[in-house]
């Protein structure tokens, strides 16, 4: 019963038992696309507040995956919000950028379009500032934090033409040790997974995304930790 598609009129049922990991291990696996890198035209860096990302897009950068970073994002919506001072006074692209030339990727290899607030003005920002400066890609490897792989995807489908191909990956991080604050007690990261995997239900209905099938056990772990209390993020009616 676990693998099949969730059914429009499926409810949570507490019968249905997990534990806390167990609920976070279903929805962790399944936002991962699980992406074969090849070598891209760009390395696409969409905005958010974990710097590993960063960190992660120049490695793939010196491995010679792509000639090009291009770091998108604003996120000064959210700079009201704890776990963001790195960010104020800045954006999370210039941020990013910075962390790169650090690191030693070159000026001449970095685009940064800091305007964009989401993942759709992401790819759609980001689309126009490569064709201002030329660049036609037919194949761009996307770097986001590991559990908004696939809501990554699924917006890049909306948003890319069918000729270009959309790989998409994130730090190679386990469960188990991820959290956006080591010291934190909030559990922000896990109550936006849980958040996200309602947007991937949710928004393809708007247009902000392309349809994905969700397992049913997948969406009982979503009940079971909304019932849990992480519900910090999901979209208000």
């Amino acid at each position: 019963m676990g693998d099949r598609p969730l059914r429009s009129d499926d409810r949570y049922t507490p019968s249905y038992y997990m534990t806390k990991n167990e609920a976070i291990n279903k929805i962790w696996d399944y936002m991962h696309i699980n992406h074969n890198l090849k070598k891209a035209d760009v390395i696409f860096v969409l905005g958010n507040r974990d710097i590993r990302v960063a960190e992660y897009a120049t490695k793939l950068y010196f491995n010679g995956l792509a000639p090009i970073i291009l770091f998108s994002g604003s996120g000064n919506i959210h700079n009201s919000k704890p776990g963001r001072e790195q960010f104020i006074g800045s954006t999370e692209a210039e941020v990013f950028a910075n962390i790169a030339r650090k690191l030693g990727v070159p000026d001449e290899a970095i685009l940064v379009e800091n305007k964009s607030q989401n993942t759709g003005e992401n790819y759609k920002f980001a689309l126009n500032l490569l064709a201002q400066r030329g660049v036609g890609p037919k194949t761009i490897i996307a770097v986001q934090k590991p559990y908004m792989e696939r809501r990554t995807y699924a917006t890049g489908k909306v948003h890319l033409s069918d000729d270009i191909e959309l790989i998409v990956t994130s730090p190679p991080i386990p469960v188990a040790e991820y959290s956006n604050e080591p010291n934190s007690k909030d559990e922000h990261w896990l109550n936006a997974m849980v958040g996200d995997l309602q947007r991937i239900k949710e928004y393809p209905a708007k247009g902000f995304q392309i349809e994905q099938e969700i397992p049913y056990d997948v969406w009982q772990a979503y009940e079971f930790l909304v019932e849990q209390g992480y519900n910090k993020r999901l979209i208000k009616d």
